[in-house]
């Protein structure tokens, strides 16, 4: 299976990054911000260096949206999966034009208010996971999985 994991750097990177088990086992490439973390924990993986800052800056929401647009049109994945943040909605929205299925897993840290990228995924994604029970009240189709981290 084709996998394209997108996140920004940091924390929401570590969170998908230690699902190791499950996307080692398939053909995955990245998508992130260009940083000293990024550079090391994916070392030798294929990686596409997203625009950041993603934080309500629209000409880099617009510069993303144009790599999504390639990037999925160049490496057809058949699933998309992110953590967030804000980098997500391109791709997301890009694989919804494409029927793409998509997986959000809602950061850990945010347990009783809802992250913007979340909020704005979560219609867009196939499923959409997180992982505390309190969560599901911030998102009724929230399915959960525990904590990964």
């Amino acid at each position: 299976m084709r996998v394209l994991m997108v996140c920004s750097s940091g924390g929401h990177l570590s969170q998908l990054h230690v699902l190791e088990d499950w996307w080692g086992q398939h053909d995955t490439h990245w998508v992130t911000f260009d940083t000293e973390h990024a550079r090391s924990l994916l070392a030798g993986r294929p990686t596409i260096w997203a625009h950041h800052p993603t934080t309500r800056n629209i000409p880099n929401l617009l510069r993303n949206f144009g790599l999504a647009v390639k990037t999925m049109l160049r490496q057809r994945p058949d699933v998309v999966v992110s953590t967030g943040a804000g980098v997500a909605l391109p791709f997301f929205l890009m694989a919804r034009l494409l029927r793409v299925p998509t997986a959000y897993l809602e950061v850990y840290d945010r347990i009783t208010s809802p992250t913007l990228t979340g909020r704005l995924c979560a219609p867009l994604s196939n499923v959409f996971m997180v992982q505390w029970p309190e969560q599901t009240a911030l998102y009724p189709r929230g399915v959960v999985v525990g904590r990964v981290f």
